[in-house]
């Protein structure tokens, strides 16, 4: 149709430069050395994961930045099937993989929209470790300073504007910044 070049969608260019913001902080090495986060393929996905769930929550927030916020997430599936591709998953497998990465998606994202919500803040320490960890806690204070960083960065989305974010542009915080939780 004609005046589908006329219609005002999210760049890709844009889209490119949010995924790729929140995949540069999620490879931060502060995460894996200093929140004990498992430096594999699985811990690298869930911080993927945990960001792409925050910005995706910010983005829905109004219903401006919603069709960002699809591309985002579009191109986040497309960047795991490439991932897969690269690792030598088979071309019948990648479809069940894909799948069960998006119920993973799906899943945390749920997770910790609830937690967030909930005023308890033990609810989303329960969510990072079942989600992050594995359930076997490095230690007692990384679950809890993960859950202070993504309380921060809850804040810190929240004060972005539509246009900032529209414009491809996001601030995440510098989880070095974060102190360690003291028992």
């Amino acid at each position: 149709m004609i005046f589908s070049r006329f219609r005002r969608g999210a760049r890709p260019d844009t889209i490119s430069a949010l995924y790729g913001m929140i995949v540069a902080q999620a490879r931060l090495p502060y995460f894996y050395r200093d929140y004990a986060v498992a430096d594999t393929v699985n811990g690298r996905f869930d911080l993927i994961v945990l960001h792409l769930a925050l910005l995706l929550d910010r983005l829905a927030r109004e219903p401006a930045l919603r069709e960002l916020g699809q591309g985002v997430f579009d191109r986040f599936c497309q960047d795991m099937e490439h991932n897969l591709r690269e690792m030598g998953i088979g071309d019948l497998k990648v479809p069940k993989e894909m799948q069960r990465m998006g119920e993973a998606y799906y899943g945390r994202a749920q997770a910790y929209q609830a937690a967030l919500a909930d005023a308890d803040g033990q609810a989303l320490v329960d969510a990072i470790a079942r989600n992050i960890y594995g359930g076997s806690l490095p230690g007692p204070a990384e679950a809890p300073r993960l859950a202070a960083y993504m309380r921060v960065a809850v804040g810190d989305l929240a004060a972005q504007g539509a246009a900032f974010l529209a414009e491809g542009r996001l601030r995440l915080p510098d989880p070095a910044a974060i102190p360690a939780a003291t028992g």
